[in-house]
């Protein structure tokens, strides 16, 4: 039997995927220490795992840092995740020599599990709440000017905070290496291969356990009239302005709707509710999804999970980077349509095309019985106590950065032969033109060959294993 200890951010979307895990493990009969925060302590409790609080350690935040983790600004997120690490030190290295944990199962964005479990050299196995992000998988996201600005901004002050660690033991080549996925890292990633994006660029190190939840219900559709499902999630859900749209747009349909606004909006500012619709502050999400025919979603991966779980498809309306890459790929299996318009019109025309066409509901019917064949909460535990992880595989994403290597050596060298030439046989005072063309396209040109690349090389491996 192992010790194993758990980590986690305070979030649920974070939080709540690992919670079946736990309950397996201390079902097969390992010992398992959560450390979380207050806000979670009954649900940790309940998994049978020993709750740790964690709240003493949290900072205090300026007004200006809490509109910055509200905004979910990476900037903000990755400097408290440095200053939580920091003033938790003395505190886990105690925990660490008295508990001596066997492995480490930390979230992918826990600075502390993570740092901990390489500063104490104990096997770590990441918990990937999202989907896992590479250089292939990460093209699904797409940040705005706005996100990109706050990322580039950010940089310095990111730097700074990242100086502070090395005196503590933690040595941190970068923000990057602190969340980027790899394909050396054990990680466990809460949705099947065929949904992840590019599944087949990760190594054995990832285990597609599917999604991870308590609930044994199946869906049931059978009912008068289709049910409509509005959440936002739990974190960016103050929309009263976009919950009285739902309003105005379903009050006339014939349907029933179930709207979980989160605590921070005010029930009463929604004023007279027509009968169809019901308004709570949160709500058993699984049960209603097993029941709802169609479902508007900020696209968080729990919710859409979820959602596929109990087939039923989604108007979705992503709020972040991540929640757009998630609805990205909902599109593709044909399981839900985007929200482009969130006028009461356009709201109302989405949901009748949820309602509307079978296809939506086939595509999410065959999701939830892929996701119900994955492994689960039982695969998750079995990865966790067997780790460390070998791989025998091809690392592709190690050949493909080769051969993208390669390419860029040769696309420069002829860049250079081009600016030459021009000033050569034609003149010097036009060396730029040839320059800044390559500039711009080495972007594009750059991603159609590693396109190419990445093809020729799962040809090779799917001949190899015919």
């Amino acid at each position: 039997m192992k010790k194993v200890a758990f980590f986690c951010i305070p979030a649920h979307g974070h939080t709540n995927p690992m919670l079946p895990v736990a309950a397996e493990l201390v079902k097969r009969g390992n010992t398992v220490r959560f450390y979380s925060f207050s806000e979670f302590e009954k649900k940790i409790s309940k998994t049978g795992a020993e709750f740790i609080s964690c709240d003493a350690y949290l900072p205090e935040l300026s007004e200006q840092e809490r509109s910055g983790l509200k905004k979910v600004s990476a900037t903000e997120m990755t400097v408290q995740d440095i200053r939580i690490t920091l003033r938790m030190d003395s505190f886990l290295d105690e925990e660490f020599t008295a508990f001596r944990p066997d492995v480490v199962f930390t979230d992918s964005v826990c600075f502390w599990g993570k740092l901990n479990a390489w500063k104490h050299h104990v096997p770590m196995v990441v918990s990937t709440s999202t989907f896992a992000f590479n250089q292939l998988s990460s093209q699904y996201m797409k940040n705005t000017p706005k996100e990109m600005a706050d990322l580039i901004l950010g940089l310095p002050r990111v730097s700074k905070e990242l100086k502070k660690l090395e005196p503590y033991g933690y040595h941190v080549k970068g923000a990057l290496s602190l969340i980027q996925s790899d394909n050396q890292t054990d990680s466990v990633v809460y949705t099947s291969r065929k949904f992840q994006p590019c599944a087949e660029s990760f190594s054995d190190h990832y285990a597609f356990v599917g999604p991870s939840v308590f609930s044994k219900t199946v869906p049931d559709k059978t009912k008068e009239r289709p049910l409509v499902y509005i959440s936002l999630g739990t974190v960016i859900n103050d929309r009263p302005d976009f919950y009285t749209k739902c309003i105005k747009a379903l009050k006339d349909l014939d349907a029933d709707v179930i709207i979980s606004c989160g605590h921070a909006t005010d029930r009463e500012a929604l004023g007279t509710l027509p009968d169809n619709i019901q308004v709570y502050p949160c709500v058993d999400q699984l049960n209603i999804l097993s029941r709802a025919d169609a479902f508007i979603t900020h696209c968080g991966m729990n919710s859409v999970s979820e959602s596929l779980y109990m087939a039923a498809p989604m108007v979705l309306y992503p709020q972040t980077n991540e929640q757009k890459a998630v609805a990205g790929r909902v599109t593709e299996i044909g399981a839900g349509t985007l929200l482009n318009d969130d006028s009461a019109g356009g709201i109302r025309a989405a949901v009748q095309e949820i309602l509307d066409s079978p296809a939506y509901r086939k595509a999410a019917e065959a999701c939830s019985a892929d996701f119900r064949s994955c492994t689960g909460a039982a695969g998750a535990a079995e990865f966790i106590e067997n780790a460390p992880h070998t791989s025998d595989g091809t690392d592709v994403i190690a050949e493909l950065n080769q051969k993208n290597g390669r390419f860029q050596f040769l696309y420069w060298a002829v860049v250079i032969a081009a600016v030459n030439l021009t000033g050569f046989f034609v003149s010097w005072k036009y060396v730029w033109l040839p320059g800044i063309a390559a500039g711009i396209l080495s972007g594009p040109i750059g991603d159609a060959v590693q396109k190419r690349n990445y093809a020729a090389i799962l040809r090779r491996i799917r001949n190899k294993a015919a």
